[in-house]
């Protein structure tokens, strides 16, 4: 398994510029590699990764200020840009195959959009004492607030919108052993219950976006006065930064904390495999789902239960919350928060439901509406609801078991 562990680190003066001018020509990099690849595409070629490292040595010859980054940080900048076109396709791809996707050609990287340098091979890079040894940069000076777990894959240095750097070590672990799932429950999501599992606890979803709207609109109001260029500018603009800094450290404390206590609950965690994309459209409640982060949700319990040895299963999301185990189907809206099946008279919370509903997608049944000896063992389910790590079922999400059923 591959987790990332990050470190806020503190260069010096001459550091810091080293690292700013490594930056500025790995932008540079990558926007000429995308206009050379777009010439060629109009003369009929198709250039790739091979071809434009193979220029890198002539390119230093030329121009000698690009001796300066690591020969490696060069060959990961075409590496980006091999992934975005990479990308770029499969998107077309899946537009053609009817997903209502914006395809979203590469584009130039303009200036403070390109923050990130990363060496592939750092596997001899030494950590000790708080100190980070880096090639053409020196010694770095990194809080190390915890231990490294396994071996060090690939480093990268990245400043963020405020201007604060941070190390990020990718590192290989070994793989943890799954174990038989005993126990499961299904979870709903939502946006005035965050989660809602099938033992009946759930969170409330927290509004971090609204709770600082008022002092980001007043910082934006005195940003879009400053002159552009100008020092009052930036500093105005960090004061932004730092504003939508800590809503995202906010969400995120709060989804790790959420995430590790739904991971503790049992060994299968059943969630919707809802199409966020398509339900951002709705512009009443796109900014509710984006503060919500349900992606975010599922990659840390996702990550969290592959480490503990446990599984996690996305099912389709039609007919969870409308469809009663008795077979009947109740049409609700978005304000029925209560369900009620007028065939076998059960009546529930709406998110409660929804919840039984998505656990009932993998053949399980909640305890509160089936006694357990009618409860069918997990190892009588189909073997594609358990998806090892690294099988070609794998989903993206950082080297964890999780399925589509």
């Amino acid at each position: 398994m591959l987790r990332t562990f990050t470190f806020r680190f503190y260069p010096s003066r001459d550091q810091e510029s080293v690292l700013s001018k490594t930056l500025f020509l790995c932008r540079d990099l990558y926007n000429a590699a995308i206009e050379e690849r777009r010439y060629a595409h109009k003369a009929g070629r198709n250039l790739g990764y091979r071809y434009q490292q193979n220029q890198l040595p002539e390119l230093k010859r030329r121009l000698p200020e690009y001796r300066l980054p690591h020969s490696q940080v060069l060959q990961d900048v075409l590496r980006r840009v091999e992934r975005a076109y990479s990308n770029f396709f499969n998107r077309v791809e899946s537009r053609r195959n009817g997903r209502r996707i914006t395809a979203g050609f590469p584009r130039f990287k303009p200036y403070g959009r390109y923050n990130s340098i990363t060496y592939p091979q750092a596997q001899k890079y030494s950590v000790v004492g708080g100190h980070l040894f880096v090639p053409k940069i020196g010694r770095l000076r990194v809080f190390m607030h915890r231990n490294l777990d396994g071996d060090i894959k690939t480093i990268t240095l990245k400043r963020d919108r405020v201007g604060d750097w941070f190390v990020f070590f990718v590192c290989e672990i070994p793989d943890v052993p799954k174990k038989v799932p005993q126990t499961a429950i299904g979870i709903d999501l939502g946006l005035i219950k965050l989660v809602q599992t099938t033992d009946g606890d759930f969170e409330p979803a927290i509004k971090f976006f609204d709770e600082s709207q008022k002092a980001l609109k007043t910082a934006q109001k005195k940003l879009s006065r400053k002159v552009l260029g100008s020092k009052n500018r930036e500093k105005a603009r960090i004061r932004v930064a730092r504003i939508h800094r800590k809503i995202q450290r906010q969400r995120e404390d709060f989804l790790h904390k959420v995430s590790a206590k739904l991971v503790s609950k049992a060994d299968l965690l059943v969630f919707e495999d809802l199409d966020v994309q398509n339900m951002v459209l709705n512009h009443k409640l796109a900014k509710s789902i984006v503060d919500a982060s349900w992606g975010r949700l599922l990659r840390y319990v996702s990550y969290k239960a592959s480490s503990a040895g446990k599984t996690v299963v996305l099912v389709d999301p039609k007919g969870t919350t409308s469809d009663c185990a008795c077979g009947n189907t109740v049409r609700l809206s978005l304000s029925d928060r209560i369900f009620h099946c007028q065939k076998c008279g059960i009546t529930l919370d709406r998110d409660l439901h929804g919840s039984f509903g998505t656990l009932r997608k993998v053949g399980w049944e909640a305890a509160e509406l089936t006694p357990v000896e009618m409860r069918p063992l997990l190892a009588s389910k189909p073997a594609s609801l358990v998806v090892e790590a690294g099988s070609p079922q794998q989903q993206p999400w950082e080297a964890v078991t999780l399925s589509r059923s």
